[in-house]
């Protein structure tokens, strides 16, 4: 290992100017980029019958004609009350099934019972905030999963019962 060349010191060959990768050298800058033309000015030249567009002290920037006189400005600002409407729990709440809906899905058939669960608690929350057509939609639809689930387990256990029955009589 040389001490005199460590990873920090540059090459033999390294030079401050930057490599130029296969790529010409950009030309040098010139004042005028368009010989024998006049050098660019500060935009358009001004229109017959517009008002000029750039100028005077402030570049760009022109006042505004004050046409009108907008009525002064209390020093007090007056907030009014922010009044939140939300409906109440329903009078009537519709059935949510959800005892049905967890003998269902420990009893009878798992992933319809999962479903009808969820659609239970659906309409719970819709009777609890007192949105009518949602809580009796899920609670519909709720009560069909249950249904379909309870034939489903028990007609899986009536075909157990055969299978079972047949097996041992054999």
């Amino acid at each position: 290992m040389n001490p005199s060349n460590t990873s920090s010191t540059p090459l033999q060959d390294w030079t401050e100017e930057k490599s130029p990768m296969g790529h010409p050298a950009p030309p040098p800058y010139q004042d005028a980029p368009y010989p024998g033309m006049p050098p660019p000015g500060p935009g358009y030249p001004p229109q017959q019958g517009f008002p000029p567009q750039y100028g005077g002290p402030a570049y760009g920037h022109q006042p505004y004609p004050m046409v009108h006189q907008y009525p002064a400005q209390p020093g007090t600002v007056t907030v009014q009350p922010t009044v939140f409407v939300s409906a109440g729990p329903l009078a009537n709440p519709v059935n949510d099934y959800l005892g049905y809906s967890i003998f269902t899905l420990l009893f009878c058939c798992l992933p319809l019972g999962v479903a009808a669960l969820i659609y239970s608690i659906s309409a719970r929350e819709a009777n609890h905030v007192g949105d009518q057509v949602t809580a009796e939609r899920s609670s519909r639809m709720a009560r069909t999963l249950n249904h379909v689930a309870l034939g489903l387990g028990i007609g899986g256990l009536i075909l157990t019962l055969v299978f079972v029955k047949v097996l041992l009589s054999a």
